[in-house]
Parts: C-alpha cells; sequence; structure tokens
C-alpha cells in the first residue's frame, strides 16, 4: 500500500478541519493517498519540515521565508508548487477616520495600529512601508500591536478587526489591515460606510503556497500538484471546497511576491538568516 503523502496545515480556525477532511476525500476520489496533520501554530508546522513528519505544508508567506532560510542554511531546498488565485498581488492599507486629513508625511507623532506580532499583512510589511517612507516605529510614531492568537502569522485577522475597532473608537490614528479585510470591515458595519480614508498603501505581495520539505517524494508532490491544479469552479462536487478555502483557482507557486516580506523580516529582526525566531515578545 503506497504511504499517504502528508501535508501540514494550521488549525487558525474551526472550518480547516471540514477543508482538509474534504480535501483528503477529493485525492481519495482521484486514486491518491493523502492526509494531513494539524498544528497549532506556523513554527512547530515548519520545524516538521525538517524532521521527515510532513511532506508539503500549507504555509502563510511567513513561514515560507522561515523555511526557505532554514532549508539554505542546511544545504538543502524547499519549493513553493502551488498556491490560490487569491493569493496574489494582495495589498494592505492604513485606514484613517474620514475627515482628519492625515497623509503618510503627517504620521509622525501619531499612534498607528498594527495586526499581531507575526502578521505579514498587518505588521511586518507595513512596518516595511513606512520605514521605506523614513517612518520608523518608536522613533517617529507609535505603533500599538494588537497581538491575537501569536503564531498564526495572522490567518485569523482578529487583530485587524480589534485595530479597526480602535480607530473607531479614536483610540488610534490610523490602523493597518489587508485591502480585503478593509473591505469585509466595511460590509461587516465594523467600518461604517464612508467613515474611514485611505492614507497608504503597500506595494504588492503575494500570501501562502504550498511548500514542499526537503527529500519529499517527488512523484507524489507533482501528481498532488497536478490534482490540485485540475480542481475546476464550474465542478459542483469540488466548489465547495474552493470556496472555503477563499479561491477560485490553482496557481502554480511562486516566490517573487515575498520581497517586502524578507525585508521586514530583516529589519524587524523577526528570524535571523537560518531561520531562527529572534522576535522580542513573540510568544506561539
Amino acid at each position: 500500500m503506497t504511504k499517504p503523502l502528508t501535508m501540514g496545515a494550521v488549525a487558525y480556525a474551526p472550518k480547516v478541519v471540514t477543508i482538509w477532511e474534504g480535501f483528503k476525500e477529493y485525492f481519495y476520489q482521484h486514486g491518491f493517498a493523502f492526509d494531513y496533520i494539524l498544528y497549532s501554530n506556523y513554527e512547530a508546522q515548519v520545524q516538521a519540515q525538517f524532521d521527515g513528519t510532513i511532506a508539503v505544508a500549507w504555509n502563510s508567506p511567513l513561514a515560507w521565508v522561515r523555511a526557505d532560510r532554514m532549508a539554505r542554511a542546511r544545504g538543502q531546498q524547499v519549493r513553493a508548487v502551488a498556491m490560490r488565485d487569491t493569493d496574489c498581488d494582495l495589498t494592505s492599507v492604513l485606514v484613517a477616520r474620514a475627515g482628519t486629513a492625515i497623509a503618510i508625511e503627517g504620521l509622525r507623532g501619531k499612534t498607528i495600529g498594527f495586526g499581531a506580532i507575526d502578521s505579514p499583512q498587518a505588521t511586518l510589511i507595513p512596518l516595511d512601508h513606512l520605514r521605506r517612507h523614513g517612518l520608523v516605529a518608536g522613533r517617529d510614531f507609535t505603533a500599538r500591536r494588537f497581538d491575537v492568537l501569536g503564531g498564526k502569522h495572522g490567518d485569523h485577522i482578529g487583530g485587524e478587526r480589534d485595530a479597526a475597532l480602535a480607530l473607531m473608537r479614536s483610540e488610534i490614528d490610523a490602523a493597518w489591515m489587508i485591502d480585503g479585510n478593509h473591505m469585509a470591515f466595511s460590509r461587516e458595519g465594523v467600518l461604517p460606510a464612508g467613515a474611514t480614508t485611505i492614507v497608504a498603501r503597500t506595494e504588492r505581495f503575494d500570501h501562502c503556497n504550498f511548500t514542499t520539505s526537503p527529500g519529499a517524494p517527488q512523484a507524489q508532490i507533482a501528481r498532488f500538484t497536478e490534482l490540485l491544479l485540475a480542481m475546476q469552479w464550474d465542478d459542483q462536487a469540488v466548489r465547495p471546497l474552493l470556496e472555503l478555502e477563499g479561491l477560485k483557482q490553482w496557481l502554480p507557486g511562486r516566490t517573487s511576491g515575498y520581497d517586502a516580506l524578507v525585508r521586514a523580516v530583516d529589519d524587524e529582526r523577526f528570524y535571523d538568516q537560518e531561520g531562527n525566531i529572534v522576535a522580542d515578545g513573540y510568544r506561539y
């Protein structure tokens, strides 16, 4: 009997079990042996990629950076083999209350809200963006983090929602969030229509990918990737899975959209070049 290809995923919400049970059945229907292991945080998941526990991981962009650094330090290689269409070319926005007339040059001395310490979209990439405009946290502005569920790399979006609520209570002057959450918070009424304005927008960046582990069985990885890319939105058996995972189409993996995050990881001293965790105050 063929040993299943085992994937790691982080349990950031209850729906994760439903998602991967559905994918397991999809793979079974196509004659592919697949299983998954859930982790409470990305740091444990990345470690598992290097002890032979999992052959592939559904990684956050920050987890990709760490896995890539750990592999390079060991003379090994990891690959990004697939990602969602919704993982490509994203932006984060800095939002202020309407009528405050804040421009990015006027953020000095202000209090800015961020997401969790390990959120690429609401903390690390925004800090990089501000740094590239000459603004450094603690020197030019006060950074207020809304830390929620450390180790999940911001997947739960709770910190972004908390920052948005604090903005509406006038506790902070502006708040960072990914563009999609800005729109979602508007639909939910967290940010009432017409109540906010966008002060700044980051450069485009990419989000999650399926990252192979060093030494992963290449034939199984190839078949896994082939089956993912073959999933069709118009297939009524497949569409619910795609909807739950927030995509319409799987795409081949790419790593060209992580430059801003790599800079931020170095500037904010989150991981060192070997992938060791060096961030102060990071609990996961």
